[in-house]
């Protein structure tokens, strides 16, 4: 009876198996068809059963990545992530998922898993390195309701009060036979909304088909128009390579009894890789267009190819600093000549971020918060003589959607910073603006005529502080908001005296290089200074002189560094003539009390933080420096 039961759970357990077997290739095969939507409730029936768990969560989470829908790979890619044996390709795909969740100190961190597991990245680097983006211009974005639907709609082209977009609305199509089973959504089509009527309807012509078409760009002249569309080649489903993808390719079509037709392929197309997202230089005489031929510096490219009447030079790559190891997308060419592009190879905010090329230095810049996400942001379109544009983003979480922006110029914060007994400006009192965060974004300094100026983003609401030793900080709020009609903003400062024998107006911090305890030469100028302030002015003044330094190093190193700089301090003082017994104390404070408290210093934070401050213990003649 015993050797029948052991028979039977033997049976169960391989009848289990084979199914458990079945359903794992069925997820295989949908996630290897670009069925992604399907796959993952595949992909999570055999984890929920326990069946290879750690391999099909690496997949669940790529089937997510490419869906676009980073929470959920964030889940999966976090339950394997600590395992031995994982791919350290997991590391960076599981950063990149955290930066589309908006928790960038833990995508670093795994980014710098990924360098230090022999990955080399000087892109990465600067993912790791840069959490600032502040690009001047400021975008003001809002959804265009007239062009997006419930499904996915993108990539603006506009001519004339005509404009292009694509979208996976299926208008006049059977949408059964249209439907991309990628995202369970139909496939894409080109649209063209007439601004002056408010109709939308299917681009006239031989541009659509059964698959994929668009986005679209249209020569100056108005007769040629360029699109990207599936590789079909009279194939039902599409002509696929060896790796089983449906490549995009470029095409052009005529303008001809008022619609599109004698589509011809371009001939730097090809079976094996993509070509597509068309854009054209001002004269027309330039396409552009993102490419994964071989060649390339990885993933997807930027290339240009010369145009004339139809003929075609050889394609070039764009290299550096525009083209990355991974992937740079939908390029535009504004008429002014700047180039602007998609990218997530680049140090950004989300997923992919929005860049420009900048021609008087040859760097790429983010195009800031304003307008990049945590999400996806692509398809950067302006308006020919305007400051009106569209980009297209998933920001919502769902569908790719179109906005709107308006493109204003940088706000210039300026302001005078004066006493608020007499009105006199005061020069070198440094003005620090601040982030939401208290991270300082900004530190200025004063002229002669106590005047500062800088540049701040819009729609914000920015903590300002003032400092200058003869006086109290001051800290207030600067209001951007509702600042779009104008391009500076006025934003004056009055600081109050002290009235504390702590602080004495003439009495200045010193400073030191990094490592050293020496009396610089404009250390000394300030100690004479003190010199004849104690010697001639102030007969009965006791100081106290307090050092310190900046962050780098050992606490332990740094209090013996201080009290040097503490002692060095003090042997100038005596050296010059000052009585032993006018100096109560000299102390050195180590890293303890910095004067910029910040975890990411810059070397102007650092010097600011190697000081030596003085104290007053003792001042019998107070009156002179207030009736002064």
């Amino acid at each position: 009876m015993k050797k029948l039961y052991f028979i039977l759970i033997l049976l169960i357990a391989s009848v289990s198996m084979q199914a458990q077997s079945g359903k794992q290739k069925k997820a295989d095969k949908l996630y290897n068809n670009f069925a992604y939507l399907e796959a993952t409730d595949v992909y999570k029936e055999l984890i929920e059963d326990g069946y290879q768990v750690s391999e099909n969560s690496k997949k669940l989470g790529d089937a997510y990545m490419m869906l676009r829908s980073p929470e959920n790979a964030v889940h999966y890619y976090g339950d394997v992530i600590e395992e031995d044996n994982i791919d350290p390709e997991y590391y960076y795909k599981y950063a990149q998922a955290l930066r589309g969740v908006k928790r960038y100190e833990e995508s670093r961190t795994w980014l710098k898993k990924y360098l230090e597991s022999g990955n080399s990245s000087d892109e990465i680097e600067k993912m790791i390195e840069k959490d600032e983006y502040r690009p001047g211009i400021t975008y003001k974005l809002q959804s265009s309701p007239e062009l997006n639907s419930e499904v996915s709609d993108f990539g603006v082209f506009a001519k004339d009060s005509m404009l292009y977009f694509v979208s996976a609305r299926a208008q006049d199509s059977d949408v059964e036979k249209k439907t991309y089973s990628w995202n369970g959504e139909p496939f894409l089509d080109v649209y063209v909304l007439d601004q002056k009527s408010g109709n939308i309807s299917p681009i006239k012509g031989d541009v659509n088909t059964k698959l994929h078409d668009g986005p679209v760009v249209i020569s100056p002249d108005g007769k040629t128009i360029y699109f990207t569309r599936n590789n079909i080649l009279g194939n039902k489903e599409g002509k696929k390579d060896k790796d089983r993808t449906n490549n995009l390719k470029l095409y052009s079509a005529s303008w001809k009894n008022g619609e599109w037709t004698d589509v011809k392929e371009l001939p730097f197309n090809s079976d094996d890789y993509s070509v597509g997202h068309p854009t054209l230089s001002k004269d027309g005489k330039t396409l552009y267009f993102a490419s994964d031929m071989p060649g390339g510096m990885g993933g997807t490219d930027i290339y240009k190819v010369s145009v004339d009447s139809l003929s075609f030079g050889t394609p070039e790559n764009l290299g550096e600093p525009v083209n990355t190891e991974f992937d740079e997308t939908f390029p535009f060419m504004d008429t002014d000549g700047t180039l602007y592009f998609s990218s997530n190879g680049h140090a950004g905010l989300g997923l992919f971020d929005l860049f420009r090329l900048e021609k008087e230095n040859d760097t790429v810049m983010n195009l800031g918060e304003s307008i990049n996400s945590n999400m996806d942001d692509f398809a950067y379109f302006q308006v020919n003589d305007s400051r009106q544009g569209y980009i297209s983003s998933n920001r919502d979480g769902g569908s790719d959607n179109i906005y709107v922006f308006n493109k204003l110029n940088p706000l210039v914060l300026k302001g005078t910073v004066t006493d608020a007994v007499n009105g006199e400006p005061i020069s070198q009192a440094t003005v620090r603006l601040m982030d939401d965060e208290d991270h300082q974004i900004a530190f200025l300094e004063t002229d002669e005529d106590g005047n500062y100026e800088t540049e701040v983003a819009r729609d914000q609401m920015i903590p300002i502080e003032a400092k200058e030793i003869e006086y109290e900080t001051f800290t207030g709020t600067v209001n951007t908001n509702d600042s779009d009609e104008q391009d500076e903003m006025v934003y004056d400062i009055q600081l109050n005296p002290v009235r504390d024998v702590d602080y004495l107006a003439e009495i200045n911090n010193i400073y030191f290089d990094f490592d050293k305890s020496n009396i610089r030469p404009d250390a000394a100028q300030e100690l004479d200074k003190l010199v004849d302030l104690m010697q001639n002015e102030y007969p009965e003044l006791v100081i106290e002189i307090n050092s310190h330094t900046d962050r780098r190093g050992t606490n332990a190193y740094n209090e013996k560094l201080a009290e040097r700089r503490a002692k060095s301090t003090y042997d100038y003082l005596i050296s010059k003539g000052i009585a032993p017994e006018r100096i109560a104390d000299y102390k050195g404070h180590g890293e303890t009390e910095p004067a910029i408290d910040c975890d990411r210093c810059t070397e102007q934070d650092h010097q600011l933080n190697r000081r030596s401050m003085f104290k007053v213990v003792q001042m019998k003649e107070l009156t002179k420096f207030y009736n002064d």
